[in-house]
């Protein structure tokens, strides 16, 4: 125990850094842009000059274009150093043109853009929810399904109605379920969605 205590820089076994909610824009001037760049400046130099992993945790660009996902990929290939694994998760903002490059990103953004439940949401004076936190307070339950033999994932959700209408689920969830269905054909699996029963996607 005595030796977990103390910090000893021998015991390092992996450095790495987490960050999210860059909203890369697709200039290179754009403010977003310069504070990753020192970001990653600032967290080689405390790393002592090595970093094994970096962590980017959603919303890597602002709104997802062609143009702010290349902006990102410039700044990474400049600045990122060879033995650093860069790790990236999809946010909302990423969403349009987010999609599965191999089958453990698919399971992921399946498990990921799937999850919606009531105790995602923090507060409960309902007069402050977004639609987000409406949406997830009305999950009554979030089930998915996956039938091999059909090499078909169902995402079945049960919605309060009096909270929540499937059009309002559908207004913030649609570029998600779309999302679902790319990462299923990655895992050669249709994508289906039912919602209150029905059959929706």
């Amino acid at each position: 125990m005595a030796n977990t205590e103390r910090w000893d820089e021998r015991n390092i076994l992996l450095r790495f850094a987490a960050l999210s909610d860059l909203h890369i824009g697709e200039s290179p001037a754009a403010q977003a842009n310069r504070r990753f760049v020192r970001a990653l400046d600032r967290l080689y130099a405390a790393a002592g000059g090595r970093l094994d992993a970096l962590l980017v945790a959603g919303d890597i660009t602002d709104w997802g274009t062609d143009g702010q996902i290349r902006e990102f990929a410039r700044i990474i290939r400049e600045c990122l150093r060879p033995e650093t694994v860069l790790t990236a998760a999809i946010g909302n903002h990423d969403e349009k043109t987010g999609t599965a490059v191999d089958a453990v990103s698919a399971a992921l953004i399946l498990a990921d853009k799937t999850d919606v439940r009531r105790n995602r949401v923090r507060g409960r004076d309902r007069t402050k929810f977004d639609i987000h936190d409406r949406v997830n307070f009305a999950a009554i339950s979030s089930v998915l399904h996956m039938d091999r033999d059909k090499r078909q994932i169902t995402l079945d959700i049960q919605l309060d109605d009096e909270i929540c209408s499937v059009l309002d689920y559908f207004e913030i969830f649609l570029e998600r379920m779309l999302m679902c269905r790319r990462a299923a054909e990655m895992l050669g699996c249709s994508f289906k969605l039912k919602a209150n029963g029905s059959k929706v996607l």
